[in-house]
């Protein structure tokens, strides 16, 4: 019988645990983890969510084959003053923020962190206004605090 391609016996865990640690680095969400590049290069710094200061309202065409305005808003970060796009879901969610509220903004839930669907390049979504819930104020079971 031809040897083994796994360290085996009682004295073998350090050796298995070497091996199987050198193949995890050819998978991407592992280097990815272990190099820390979101926390380097993503605007939340790999946080969940993120406050900031909507900066003005725009509309972006959505992608072939849809046509479409969807409406986002610029927004810019507290914690390190980035400025990024986010959607502002629900049909006339825009009517709810105006410039200078302050948002809370999380990921849209694109494949790997990306942009999702028919709108290009935005990568996140508005949760919530002044402190107040987006979806609740939409459904109208609260009213947006005047600052």
């Amino acid at each position: 019988m031809p040897g083994k391609k796994a360290p085996a016996g009682l004295f073998a865990a350090r050796a298995l645990r070497r091996k199987r640690l050198k193949f995890r680095w050819s998978q991407r969400e592992f280097r990815v983890r272990m190099l820390k590049l979101k926390e380097k290069y993503d605007p939340l710094e790999g946080a969940p969510m993120a406050r900031g200061i909507v900066l003005e309202k725009v509309g972006i065409e959505s992608r072939q084959p849809n046509s479409a305005l969807r409406k986002c808003v610029r927004v810019q970060l507290v914690k390190n003053k980035k400025v990024v796009t986010a959607f502002v879901p629900w049909d006339g969610g825009i009517l709810y923020i105006d410039e200078h509220d302050e948002v809370v903004i999380e990921g849209i839930g694109g494949p790997r962190g990306k942009a999702l669907g028919d709108i290009p390049g935005v990568r996140y979504k508005v949760v919530t206004v002044n402190g107040v819930s987006l979806k609740a104020l939409w459904e109208g079971k609260k009213q947006k605090p005047r600052r």
